[in-house]
């Protein structure tokens, strides 16, 4: 592995980028300045970005047709969804709709043929969560609410909750925010609420424990991860040893 490529992983780190987690966080990738990777055709978009001994971080990841990045390895493991294309590596084929969970300690060499835009947490696993988890929600199942939405759960451990949330055309989800926080991808359609618009693509971090009104009026889906922005915050406050 190239030294180069060692900040893109979970090792030692200074930096910190948007570790405000009291604070509620809109990104627009589409507004937002991508950083060129050192290999060739990959850029990264930070979203977050804390830790000293082991990196948490939170990036969106866009692959050019044709690029790779070379063997390495998450020791705080990788979560991620496949926006949009594809890419390959050692446990097979992944495309559009798939959520993935690599253990901590785990390995691969992603490439991709044909681009791919992928959201990505690395060293989010909790000890004791060593599950690889492999889903294609096109082929998920639904379950369906009165209210004009549905959610297809992806994974739940220790308290934290990973979900798609699909609203119909002029749904309004009104709910209670989880009270330890939330951060929501817009993966399809369009969605606002009281604080603004949401374009696909877009990104949001809330602290959580306030009521909401979501709105899609053509419909949206959305990438929904739930009660873990509370112990972000409590360890992003921690002091750098030094």
């Amino acid at each position: 592995m190239s030294r180069s490529f060692k900040p893109v992983l979970e090792k030692t780190q200074k930096t910190s980028v948007n570790v405000n987690f009291l604070k509620r966080l809109i990104i627009f990738p589409d507004a937002a300045t991508w950083t060129p990777s050192p290999q060739k055709g990959v850029e990264r978009l930070t979203l977050d970005l804390f830790g000293d001994e082991r990196v948490k971080t939170t990036y969106f990841a866009r692959f050019a047709p044709g690029s790779a990045l070379p063997r390495h390895v998450h020791d705080g493991g990788e979560e991620i969804f496949v926006m949009e294309g594809g890419f390959q590596d050692e446990n097979g084929s992944h495309g559009a709709g798939e959520y993935l969970r690599d253990p901590r300690g785990s390995t691969h060499t992603p490439t991709s043929a044909e681009g791919c835009l992928l959201f990505v947490k690395l060293g989010c696993f909790a000890p004791g969560d060593e599950e690889r988890v492999k889903i294609d929600s096109a082929s998920g199942e639904w379950r369906k609410a009165p209210e004009g939405f549905a959610i297809q759960p992806l994974h739940h451990f220790a308290g934290v909750t990973t979900f798609l949330v699909r609203l119909d055309p002029g749904a309004i989800l009104t709910r209670m925010i989880h009270p330890h926080g939330e951060e929501a991808v817009v993966l399809a359609g369009a969605c606002k609420d009281d604080e603004g618009s949401y374009a696909k693509g877009s990104w949001i971090r809330d602290p959580g424990g306030h009521p909401q009104s979501l709105i899609s009026p053509g419909g949206c889906t959305l990438f929904v991860k739930t009660g873990h922005i509370a112990a972000a915050a409590a360890e992003a406050a921690q002091p750098v040893a030094g």
